[in-house]
């Protein structure tokens, strides 16, 4: 299984996907608005969209997710760009 990037600020949190990856798993149309997109990348929010994705990733792979081998974490102290990009859309 592949790291996936984790982004956060000081109010939230967000695990970067590739949208095909979504797609691949069946579940872009159960992402909701609250997940950002740029470009061919998805910003999924950590409350459920990053769930979603997590258990749906377990479902195909058979590999339990596990965040301190398959998450690489950034942390800022101050609001992240990712709030200005585009909330998430099929």
């Amino acid at each position: 299984m592949k790291i996936y990037d984790f982004f956060s600020d000081p109010g939230h949190g967000w695990m970067k996907v590739k949208r095909v990856e979504l797609i691949d798993l069946g579940i872009e149309k159960e992402i909701t608005g609250y997940s950002y997109q740029r470009g061919e990348f998805v910003y999924l929010e950590e409350d459920r969209d990053a769930s979603t994705f997590i258990e749906a990733l377990e479902k195909k792979t058979g590999i339990k997710f596990e965040t301190d081998k398959h998450l690489r974490e950034h942390t800022a102290d101050r609001t992240s760009k990712i709030r200005n990009y585009p909330s998430y859309k099929y």
